[in-house]
């Protein structure tokens, strides 16, 4: 029953990290002007990112009753939405505004390096949650 629960709750959080990026956050990119793109995704990748958390922490509740080797790739995956939305996000702000304001290359180099660092940890928190269910579907 808890290996059930698990991959419904992680399949609906990798569903929709995958949904947004290949759906949404390309959509915009091609529906709006740049400027409007950047208001929307500013708007909707803090949502994004609590949705994210949400959702890693029912499936982390879940998982501490059955799953210590889901419970610690959980807990990663989790402390990425954290570190994302608190840390990341805002210094990948500021830094967008920097560099709009300066054109400094270095400025956009370490805008580059910070928005480089969200995908990677986005892609690997996908890798973390497609390691859980298939985890969960060896179990059962």
């Amino acid at each position: 029953m808890y290996a059930l629960i698990i991959d419904i709750i992680v399949s609906l959080l990798l569903g929709s990290m995958v949904f947004f990026a290949a759906v949404v956050a390309p959509s915009a990119f091609q529906s709006l002007e740049p400027e409007q793109t950047s208001q929307f995704l500013r708007k909707i990748f803090p949502r994004y990112y609590l949705w994210g958390i949400v959702f890693s922490v029912a499936a982390l509740a879940v998982c501490l009753f059955h799953s210590p080797k889901g419970s610690v790739l959980m807990v990663l995956v989790l402390a990425g939405f954290i570190y994302s939305r608190q840390i990341l996000m805002p210094k990948i702000n500021e830094l967008r505004e920097t560099y709009q304001c300066s054109e400094s290359p270095q400025d956009k180099a370490r805008f580059d390096a910070l928005h480089r660092r969200s995908v990677i940890i986005n892609v690997a928190q996908m890798l973390m949650l497609v390691t859980i269910v298939i985890a969960m579907n060896d179990v059962h």
